[in-house]
């Protein structure tokens, strides 16, 4: 262990202690950004993917950013992609808890659908940044600035799907319908200031959880993606499980499955950040082959959850409830044996 890094039990503690406080304010964000979602007329996809999307994804930037300062490539990659792929597990235990039936039949949204779509879309780039390590912008690779207007054009589609959709999901008993609900209960600007506050508890917490990675991989010699990819990005994606949770516990399906989605595609966004905090070059070469094996493997997750929107098994953990945990935990080994 250097000097230069937090000791090993102290960084146990430090992640100990994020993680209670994002717990401590997942079930009033779900609760504000649902009032929210019925206040503004953005629908529960669409806040769930906008709003809550972006304030659970809060805690990676202070933890990427201190990886990339840091040097450590493998690391600081691992994070956002990491991120992507363990909450699509989420969705995966949030099926388990919810009986009345498949959470992917339940939460119908064509934005939803869009949304996993545009993640395979921003997933691709680090892929082709990978095949052209060359190429670079002054430390940066080109493909790290296409992702967010990837993801503005992206936008654009979905609030173009929202307004002339041109395939409607079937409506089951089973399908949980967005409906506002007209109780005017805290004044809209009221929550507007609740959320913001929230958003700054949660994003207090990105620095101590990047340190503390950092701290646990020098100190027990685990490969510092793997602690990427598993450790920090359990307490980093923390904050949309207790989220995620909440939603379907409060009956706002859509929220929640839009909520995971949208903070996918932020961690999405996070890999420029990634790439141009790496100041030795871009980050997709310095990473190797661990990063374009994690890469790869959430690709295939997401893919498989953007399967399960669409075929909508009825009953049931479908197929992508057991296929997306498999693959995690595949690359788990895979990264394990690299490293």
């Amino acid at each position: 262990m250097t000097a230069e890094h937090w000791p090993l039990p102290l960084s146990a503690l430090a992640l100990a202690g994020a993680l209670l406080a994002i717990v401590l304010v997942g079930r009033p964000l779900a609760r504000t950004a649902d009032e929210l979602a019925d206040r503004t007329g953005l629908g529960e996809a669409v806040a769930g993917g906008l709003l809550l999307g972006a304030v659970t994804s809060l805690p990676g930037i202070g933890t990427i950013v201190t990886g990339g300062l840091r040097g450590d490539a493998e690391f600081t990659l691992a994070n956002p992609i990491g991120g992507i792929a363990v909450q699509s597990v989420w969705l995966a235990i949030a099926d388990l808890l919810y009986r009345r039936a498949n959470l992917e039949h339940a939460a119908a949204s064509l934005e939803n659908i869009m949304q996993a779509l545009v993640m395979i879309a921003l997933l691709s780039l680090p892929v082709i940044a990978y095949a052209t390590p060359d190429l670079r912008l002054l430390w940066v690779h080109p493909a790290s600035l296409l992702i967010p207007l990837f993801y503005g054009y992206g936008l654009v589609l979905i609030r173009r799907l929202r307004r002339e959709p041109m395939w409607h999901a079937e409506q089951t008993p089973d399908t949980r319908q967005d409906s506002p609900d007209t109780t005017v209960r805290t004044r809209t600007p009221v929550l507007w200031w609740r959320l913001a506050a929230l958003a700054v508890v949660v994003a207090a917490t990105g620095y101590v959880i990047g340190e503390a990675g950092l701290g646990i991989v020098a100190g027990t010699g685990l490969p510092s993606g793997l602690v990427g990819f598993t450790l920090t990005t359990i307490v980093t994606s923390a904050p949309e499980l207790i989220t995620l949770l909440a939603a379907v516990r409060i009956g706002a399906i859509t929220l929640g499955v839009g909520n995971i989605l949208g903070g996918n595609i932020f961690d999405s966004l996070m890999l420029p950040l990634a790439d141009a905090a790496y100041r030795p070059g871009p980050i997709y070469a310095a990473a190797g082959p661990a990063g374009l094996l994690l890469t790869g493997a959430t690709l295939l997750i997401t893919a498989t959850l953007c399967a399960g929107l669409i075929l909508r098994e009825r009953r049931g953990v479908g197929f992508e409830g057991v296929a997306i945990p498999a693959i995690y935990v595949g690359a788990v080994a895979l990264l394990f044996t690299l490293g």
